[in-house]
Order: structure tokens, then sequence, then C-alpha cells
């Protein structure tokens, strides 16, 4: 449609809950930091914004990098960016494949010269140390690339054996962390990474827009001494480290100001709820709507001990359509869940247990919702059954959920 001489309305989006594997809805007060006065990039105020953001940002990875920061783009911007600086070209690179997002991973890697040995697991399962350890056995690699939280197949990857192994072979070990940080544990001093990266929208619950980074003083000394230099200038984490933490601040681009105002304040909740009650909350609204999807006897992709806490992957049942619960969970009820992705388009649905959205408010709203739509589709359940399994694990924590 032109809109050539036509009045237009105002920009009126719908009211979403959205319990897909991101973006999340937004705290109050994140929403409030998107409608500050802007200030220039270079404003004494705004570096004040910028140093307490990368201190947040240390505290949130439990990390004393000191080039942990943000950068312009999202998650794929710090996939993007922490391969191109660790790898020139001809170098090997080790890259555990068990969902979408390994295999993004592996195309960049091509992409910038290097060359790929995979190591792979099928969807739904977590790739083996062990094959980790074989396909450095050759001494050649200089990087070992894996992903925590596999937000295509909601399988959670165990780090500690495969940072272990990636140190014992000389190899930097890149953590992809998007799916996982602000909603669970991540350490990567503790794993011995060398470079690990997140995303704004997800567990940290600020707009889709920016990638969170933190780096290792051996990683950076590693990206100072390249033999070329790093063939991305606009990824270039030398001259992204000069301008949040150089004398002077060198400039490297105009910051979206807002944006970092909006990030800081995520980052500020995150911290003042403390660490370990944020992962407690996410846990506890995870193992209700376990408990509940269970109850339904829908069946999850990945095995127990090998689910996120922040991503549910669900198996569509025969003779349900995917689409048609989907389509009607947003329109009829206001309610956004994430479907399948390669393989498995079509045939999963991935539920968001993420940052702000993860309530039990939300949680009890999903599962009537999904009662309702289910009993539609001729799926035999007993009416309450989801909701009542998810009231008893609330019930049981006494009610500490939000």
């Amino acid at each position: 449609m032109s809109v050539d001489n036509a009045h237009v309305d105002e920009l009126r989006p719908p009211e979403r809950v959205l319990m897909a594997p991101g973006p999340t809805n937004l705290p109050s007060s994140v929403l409030r930091a998107l409608t500050a006065p802007i200030t220039g990039h270079k404003d004494p105020f705004f570096l004040r914004v910028m140093d307490e953001t990368a201190q947040f940002l240390r505290t949130v990875y439990q990390t004393q990098n000191q080039t942990t920061l943000s950068l312009p783009g999202t998650g794929g911007a710090g996939m993007e960016a922490s391969l191109a600086n660790l790898i020139q070209d001809g170098d090997e690179v080790v890259v555990c494949q068990n969902g979408l997002f390994g295999e993004r991973m592996a195309d960049i890697v091509r992409r910038h010269g290097g060359i790929v040995a995979e190591v792979s697991a099928p969807w739904g399962k977590p790739v083996d140390p062990d094959d980790v350890r074989k396909a450095l056995a050759n001494g050649r690699a200089k990087v070992v690339a894996v992903v925590h939280g596999e937000t295509s197949t909601g399988v959670q990857q165990q780090i500690d054996p495969i940072g272990r192994i990636a140190g014992e072979h000389d190899a930097m070990l890149l953590v992809d962390a998007v799916a996982t940080l602000g909603g669970m544990p991540v350490v990567p001093d503790e794993w011995g990474s060398a470079i690990c990266y997140s995303a704004s929208q997800k567990c940290i619950s600020a707009p889709p827009g920016l990638s969170t980074i933190t780096v290792s003083d051996q990683a950076m000394e590693r990206i100072r001494s390249r033999k070329v230099p790093v063939d991305c200038w606009y990824f270039d984490l030398n001259l992204h480290d000069k301008y949040w933490f150089a004398e002077g601040r060198a400039y490297h681009h105009t910051a979206p100001v807002l944006m970092v105002y909006a990030l800081r304040e995520a980052l500020r909740i995150i911290v003042d709820e403390g660490l370990e009650t944020r992962f407690e909350r996410h846990d506890l609204h995870r193992r209700a709507l376990t408990a509940a999807l269970e109850s339904l006897e829908l069946e999850f992709l990945p095995a127990p001990q090998d689910r996120l806490p922040t991503v549910l992957s669900i198996l569509v049942p025969d003779n349900v359509d995917d689409a048609r619960v989907r389509g009607a969970l947003l329109n009829e009820f206001g309610i956004e869940i994430g479907g399948g992705l390669g393989p498995y388009t079509g045939k999963m649905w991935r539920i968001g247990v993420m940052g702000h959205s993860a309530s039990r408010e939300n949680v009890l709203l999903f599962l009537s919702a999904m009662e309702t739509l289910l009993t539609r589709e001729h799926y035999g359940l007993a009416p309450g059954t989801a909701l009542a399994a998810a009231k008893a694990v609330y019930s049981e924590a006494n009610g500490t959920g939000h």
C-alpha cells in the first residue's frame, strides 16, 4: 500500500506475552530507559553508563575479564566477532554441531578462511567430549567452538569437560551463551573460555539489538598480535576494546545510546535480584512447566539430563496441527511460543523460560490456553490436568516464583 499523501496512523503494536526463546517481555524500567533523554555517544554521562554496563556484565558473566562489553548487533554479531577475531586464514577450528547454531558457527568459520573439523551429535543430544578429544588429537586446531544452550533443540551442553580438553590441547575455547546468560550459571573463567558471548533479548530481558561479550586477557593478547588484521573491521575486538576502555575512548562507531541505556538497566535488575535467586526462579518455572507438559503426555526432544532450563522443546503430537495451535495461541490468547527449526519445522514447540517473561502468571496463562487448544485439536486429556501439575510444583515451592 502506498503511503504517499495518505494519513498513516501512529504505530500501535499489540501487547503479547512472549514465551518463545526470545525476545522476552521487558521490565517497565527497561522500557523507560528506551525513552530517556538521549545524549551523544561521547557525552560524559554516556561514558559513565558504558563503565557501569561493563561492570554489570562482569558480574553477570562471573568474570574478571577487562574486555567485557556490548557490541551493536544481535547474538549473531557476537558469534561473527568471536570467530573473526580468533581465526586466521587456514586455521583449523573444531566446531561442535548438534543444532542450528552450531551449524551457523561452521558456516562463519568457512567464510573467514578457517578449516572446520566437525564434531557432530544428533539434534536433541549433546556433543560427546570424547569426540572433541579425538578431533584435537592431530594438534592442528587453534579453536574449539561450542554452544552452551542450543536454542533450536533445548539441549544443554556441559562445557567443563570440553574446556578441559581444549586446554590440554592448547586450543582457545569459544562459548555461545546466547540462550543461557542471565537464566542459569555461565562461568567463562571456570570454563577457561577465551571468548564467551550472548545477546540482549533473551534471559537478560533487554530489547534485541546488542550482543554481549567477554574476552580473556590471553585471547586479547592473541588478537592484538595477529599477523594480519581482523578481516571484519566493524567487529575487530581490539578497536571495540579501545572504544570502551582506552584513555580518551578511541572513536569506533556511534553507539546505540538508548539500547545501551536499556541493557544497563536490564543488567542492574539482574544484579539487584541476585544471580542465585534469578537462577532458582528460572528453574522453578521450568519445573512447573515440565510437570505440566509431562502430565499431558507430551514428549520432550532431549533426555531429562540434557534439557535446558531456559528453552523447553516439545514434539508436536500426531494429528495436532502445529501452525493452527501456535496461530490460535497468538491471535486468541496473545501468547507467542516458538516453532521448530531445520528438520523439526512444523514438528516442535519451543517454549522460553527466560528473564522477565519467566513468571508464574505467564506459565499458568500459557497452560490454560494450551489445554483449551489441545482439547479443540481432539488431543485427549482431562481438563485442568496441566494446571494442577504446575500448581503442585508452585505449592511445594511455597510460592517463591514471581
